[in-house]
């Protein structure tokens, strides 16, 4: 099973080895888990066995935000209120982050913010994931002991026109639309968000593609070399032969691609690896061997925008969205109207499209 999972700190072991850096930083840290244990809160972990390696706290304000020399007026806003992730080169924050995100946009929160001290590399790192998501500085909050806190501030009512700090928003009148096939073993480790009902979280990994936001993919399909940054794709998996192509091929989320590279970008085979691995469902070995046996390939990034509340079959896409049975649909050029009609027919959430 997925082990990441919303857990009443009640359950959660509040002497676990884990908490240790957050007590050092926060004074009063183990009465603060106290009470929200006593009140039912709960959080979002992640385990490894008995271990605990990521936890996030989340909690709905609509008060003032006292800041350093000025206040906030009241708001409806998401509190980051805890966020640790153990690094282990799993890009668990970026899952973290998406879940953040989604939850503010699902609940209409107009700002997320979050606070944290900066006086360390490794605070530092954590303050800068979250400023590339579109987070800014807004004030700071003081301490009596002479430190303070930074508060990073996302306001979700307005974009900047760049597609990290924007995320999980899309412009669709950015780029030109595509489909996308992807068979379901690749399918499913890259877009977690987009299982179907038929599959199972044990068959996912705690692994670099699984759990990110950016996802690479590698292939010497017809068409993908044309792919540029800003175009969107709609992701098709395709059949898993458990029943006809026709209502087993579906499409099942929405990407936007942030960079294309060829194999001609990279100057040797560990310039690709180092590229490729962090993001790629391939591991290093496989990489290897997809470069020295594939004369030419397409490397291209993108960013897991949403997946689809209801998943739309082949026939759907054929009789309903116009598109042709005998065309190649490993990579398909999308007219606009295809593209909104899949949008449509995928019930996708509005609330992540913009213009």
């Amino acid at each position: 099973m997925d082990n990441l999972k919303l857990t009443s700190f009640a359950n959660i072991n509040l002497k676990d080895p884990f908490f240790d850096s957050l007590r050092a930083n926060y004074d009063g840290f183990d009465d603060w888990f106290n009470n929200k244990a006593s009140s039912g809160a709960k959080a979002l972990v992640y385990y490894n066995g008995a271990a605990l390696l990521d936890f996030l706290y989340l909690k709905d304000e609509n008060e003032a935000l006292p800041l350093d020399g000025t206040t906030l007026p009241p708001k409806k806003r998401l509190k980051v209120g805890t966020f640790k992730i153990e690094r282990r080169g799993t890009n668990r924050g970026e899952r973290f982050m998406k879940r953040i995100l989604d939850i503010a946009i699902i609940h209409d929160f107009p700002e997320v913010y979050v606070t944290m001290f900066d006086d360390t590399d490794k605070l530092m790192h954590l303050r800068h994931f979250f400023e590339r998501y579109g987070f800014v500085e807004v004030g700071r909050k003081p301490h009596a002991n002479g430190r303070s806190e930074s508060v990073l501030l996302r306001d979700m009512t307005s974009h900047v026109g760049d597609m990290v700090k924007d995320y999980p928003f899309v412009d669709r009148t950015q780029g030109n639309k595509y489909l996308l096939a992807i068979k379901p073993d690749y399918h499913t480790k890259l877009f977690p968000d987009s299982i179907l009902k038929t599959e199972h979280y044990d068959i996912l990994q705690d692994v670099s593609p699984t759990n990110s936001i950016n996802k690479i993919y590698i292939c010497w399909m017809q068409g993908v070399d044309q792919l540029k940054y800003g175009d969107k794709l709609i992701i098709y998996r395709t059949t898993d032969y458990q029943g006809p192509a026709h209502y087993r091929s579906v499409a099942t989320s929405l990407c936007t691609v942030s960079e294309v590279k060829t194999i001609r970008d990279f100057a040797n085979i560990d310039e690709f690896v180092r590229y490729t691995n962090r993001y790629s469902i391939f591991n290093e070995t496989e990489l290897r061997r997809w470069y020295r046996s594939k004369p030419y390939f397409v490397v291209f990034k993108v960013v897991y925008n949403l997946a689809f509340q209801k998943k739309v079959i082949r026939k759907e896409l054929i009789e309903q969205v116009g598109l042709q049975k005998d065309a190649y649909w490993g990579f398909m050029p999308l007219t606009e109207t295809q593209f909104t009609d899949i949008l449509n027919s995928g019930n996708a959430d509005g609330r992540y499209i913009i213009n």
